[in-house]
């Protein structure tokens, strides 16, 4: 078995292990070359458990038999006292005070939650862009990652701006699966045969989170360090969501304008898309996927039953052409359960331990 560094396996928990966020934790971390469940956590009503008897699971494998019959516990740090990583798949609703009670018992929490994002002392990572906002932070700290569909775009906005510098205006349109939804979900006769064009504060999370993601870090009045929002060169963005019957993956069409004249051509921008390579491919983590982003030539791709094509962990882009209005404009596909989630948390930690980010005793 894989194993960190330093030779170690490293204990983690799992904070809201019966909602479906927390199972795809479960099926992730189970077979981690680095990562030890060690500790389950959920509500009252599940504390005392068996997993299996606790847990309606929704995932298409099995409950894995190392977890089955762990004990869960409620989410209360003294049960996660021997964790080096606590991931949260916790409700919003239930996420900000216990995440803020992990981090006061000196915890490293990297959460799926929306709670901190807007806090400027929380790093909002996306793993394939901006590992470098993992500044040096406390022994208990709490570290986001981003909103689902803004995790997927992103990701060929950064190759963007790393080849052609910055981005000026960006117009993203969104048709988000179901399953972005959690579980149960949207009702069945508000999106059989239908697409809902709303999404209660998805835009407005979409806009403003990829300021923070791809924009710099800067010194606080108070001496310490805080992320700029792209003000060094104001991006604005219009976003548009979309709920449409498609089980998982959101699909994105995106509109850029860049700063630079002339812009790049299109078969510019597929060479720097393909050419992409974040840091987290480069230091080893065991993760992510071997292409960050494959970029499609058919004019009819990609297509979420067909381009799940790297497990989930990158975006498939394609349709790369000239816009009329902006400068380019390109289609991208991202599974919103796997990169959008609890895969980005776990990539959010590897980086963290690779970068002695996270203390390991």
């Amino acid at each position: 078995m894989c194993k960190t560094p330093d030779g170690k396996q490293i204990k983690v928990g799992i904070l809201g292990a019966t909602g479906t966020v927390g199972q795809r934790f479960v099926t992730l971390l189970v077979k981690h070359p680095w990562f030890n469940i060690h500790v389950l956590g959920a509500s009252s009503r599940s504390a005392g458990k068996p997993y299996a008897q606790a847990v309606a699971w929704k995932q298409t494998v099995p409950i894995p038999s190392v977890v089955r019959d762990m004990i869960v516990h409620e989410c209360n740090p003294r049960h996660f006292a021997e964790c080096a990583i606590i991931f949260s798949g916790l409700d919003a609703d239930a996420a900000g005070e216990i995440e803020s009670a992990f981090r006061s018992a000196d915890l490293a929490i990297f959460s799926n939650a929306k709670n901190y994002r807007r806090d400027p002392s929380v790093p909002l990572i996306v793993p394939l862009v901006n590992d470098s906002h993992l500044i040096p932070l406390k022994k208990g700290f709490i570290v986001t990652n981003a909103n689902c569909s803004t995790t997927g775009y992103v990701i060929p906005l950064r190759a963007l701006e790393k080849a052609f510098g910055p981005i000026e205006s960006c117009l993203v349109t969104t048709m988000q699966a179901i399953s972005g939804a959690g579980y149960p979900g949207v009702p069945s006769l508000d999106i059989i045969d239908n697409i809902v064009p709303y999404i209660g504060g998805e835009e407005e999370k979409m806009e403003w989170e990829t300021l923070k993601i791809l924009g710099g870090i800067a010194d606080g009045d108070d001496g310490m360090k805080t992320f700029d929002m792209h003000a060094r060169h104001p991006l604005r963005v219009s976003a548009s969501c979309n709920r449409v019957p498609v089980i998982d993956g959101h699909t994105m069409c995106v509109s850029v304008r860049f700063q630079q004249r002339p812009p790049p051509s299109p078969q510019q921008v597929r060479e720097a898309l393909v050419a992409y390579t974040p840091e987290a491919q480069s230091i080893g983590c065991p993760s992510v996927p071997v292409h960050a982003i494959f970029v499609h030539e058919e004019p009819d791709r990609p297509q979420p039953r067909m381009d799940d094509i790297i497990n989930g962990a990158g975006v498939s882009v394609g349709r790369v052409r000239q816009c009329p209005v902006l400068d380019i404009k390109f289609v991208v596909l991202a599974n919103n359960v796997s990169i959008g989630a609890a895969t980005s948390s776990i990539i959010n930690a590897e980086l963290a331990v690779l970068k002695g980010v996270v203390k390991l005793e």
